[in-house]
Formats: C-alpha cells, sequence, structure tokens
C-alpha cells in the first residue's frame, strides 16, 4: 500500500530524527540566551570572521589541488592510484587531535621547515596559515573523494569524441568533463566547508590563537559551561547551514551554466 511506510523509510527516519532532536534540544533549552546575542565581545566577532575567512580559503585551495588529483584518480589506469587513493583516505582515519599532532611535527616551531619559515618571518603555527594549514589536510579529502566520484560518473566516450574533434585534453577538460562531474565537486566543496567550519581537534593543535569559533566554543564552555557556549554555538550552526545553502544554490546556478556548453 502507498499510504503504508515502508521498513526503509523507518529506519531512515530514525536516523534523521537522531541527527534534527539535538538541535532542537540545544535550542529550546538555550532559548532564554537569545537576548544576550547584541552584547558579543570582539573575540566572539573575531572568531567569526577568523572561521569563515579561513574555510572559504581552505576549500578553495583543497579544490586546486584536490580536482586535478582525483581526475588523475579517475582517469589513471596504473597501480600506482590504489596507492594514492590510500593515502588520500588517511586524513579521515587519523582522529583530530592525533592530525594535528603529526602537522606539528612537519610544520611545528621545532620542526625544519617551521624553522625555515619563521626564520623567513612566516609563522606556521599560532595563525591564520597554521589554521588553513590544518583545515586542508582535514577537508582535501571530501574534495578528492567527492571529485573522483563526479569524474568516474563521466562517460570517457564523450571526452574521446571531443579529442577526435580536435580538442586538445585541457580544452576536453574544461568543456566536457569538469561540467558534467560538477555536481560531485559542489557535493565535495559542501562537506569540505562545513567539516572545516566544524574543525576543532587540528586546528587548536595547529594555532590557538586567532581563535575559531570551535575554538572558542571549547574556551567559553570550560570557563562556563554549556550556557556561556550556547550564543556562540548557536551562531556555528546557523551561520554553516546559510553557507551550505547559498553553496548549493551557487553549484546549480554553476551546473546550469556549465549545460549550456
Amino acid at each position: 500500500m502507498k499510504n503504508k511506510i515502508s521498513i526503509l523509510q523507518l529506519l531512515g527516519g530514525i536516523l534523521v530524527i537522531y541527527y534534527i532532536a539535538p538541535i532542537f534540544s540545544l535550542v529550546f533549552w538555550g532559548g532564554n540566551e537569545y537576548g544576550r546575542i547584541s552584547s558579543m565581545g570582539g573575540g566572539i566577532s573575531s572568531a567569526i570572521i577568523t572561521s569563515m575567512s579561513t574555510s572559504a580559503m581552505s576549500v578553495v585551495i583543497s579544490c586546486m589541488l584536490g580536482i586535478p588529483l582525483a581526475y588523475f584518480l579517475s582517469r589513471d589506469r596504473s597501480s600506482l592510484k590504489d596507492f594514492v587513493l590510500f593515502i588520500v583516505f588517511l586524513p579521515l582515519l587519523l582522529p583530530p587531535i592525533v592530525s594535528g599532532m603529526v602537522l606539528l611535527t612537519l610544520l611545528g616551531p621545532g620542526s625544519i621547515i617551521g624553522s625555515l619559515a619563521a626564520s623567513s618571518g612566516i609563522e606556521l603555527t599560532q595563525s591564520m596559515i597554521g589554521i588553513i594549514l590544518a583545515q586542508v589536510f582535514v577537508i582535501s579529502p571530501f574534495i578528492v573523494i567527492s571529485a573522483k566520484v563526479g569524474f568516474d560518473s563521466v562517460d570517457e566516450k564523450l571526452e574521446y569524441a571531443s579529442r577526435s574533434l580536435g580538442k586538445t585534453k585541457i580544452q576536453t577538460f574544461w568543456k566536457i568533463t569538469l561540467p558534467l562531474s560538477m555536481k560531485g565537486i559542489i557535493a565535495g566543496a559542501m562537506l569540505a566547508f562545513a567539516r572545516a567550519m566544524g574543525e576543532f581537534g587540528a586546528t587548536v593543535m595547529m594555532a590557538y590563537y586567532p581563535r575559531t569559533m570551535p575554538t572558542q566554543i571549547w574556551v567559553s564552555f570550560i570557563t562556563g559551561g554549556i550556557g556561556n557556549a550556547f550564543q556562540m554555538t548557536m551562531i556555528l550552526l546557523v551561520s554553516s547551514m546559510i553557507v551550505i545553502v547559498l553553496i548549493g544554490r551557487m553549484g546549480k546556478e554553476i551546473g546550469g551554466d556549465y549545460a549550456s556548453y
């Protein structure tokens, strides 16, 4: 019967409820805190700006580096592909704190790279650069994997046809492959941005200052409990939702523009 709920819908519905119930619980629990949002200090405002700017930059960098890598993984037929794909998955398997630790051993003040950078006046930790380095390490696999899925879905016969008509490999990539895989890339960018906005472990290890929103939430929580961290938590939640909606709409527009080629 059409009106009956299937077991699949029931199971999926339980998971959806589990996603959204804690959010509603937080909203209703801290509803009396809304009136004090206008009294936010400069530290919170700075955390918002820091999170937004570093997350956006990290997604851009991850796309610039990750999309070419995804294309290689999708089209390469050698055994090297499997090894590279294994490496791509590693940051996803590491706990965020461990990711921060391994980055510190490579880029921290006591490392060779960190010391060389510091002698040149570039701080790789306790800076915006440190935040971006941590975020790119954590979020770039989402870009690579999603873009690879998008490239895998493109029929290679279309690429061969384009090449047979005199188009170069680069022209074929821009005019055929990239437009047809754009949905996967946009999905990866959305996941990556959301992950960057919420990243705490690797970020706090690389840069306690300047504080991102998750770091500010943690500081507020350990100094005053959930009530003290409520405002920042709601701002992070709402801002992430808004940005994801905007990215989704932008993806549809870009997909529509590419479809006209």
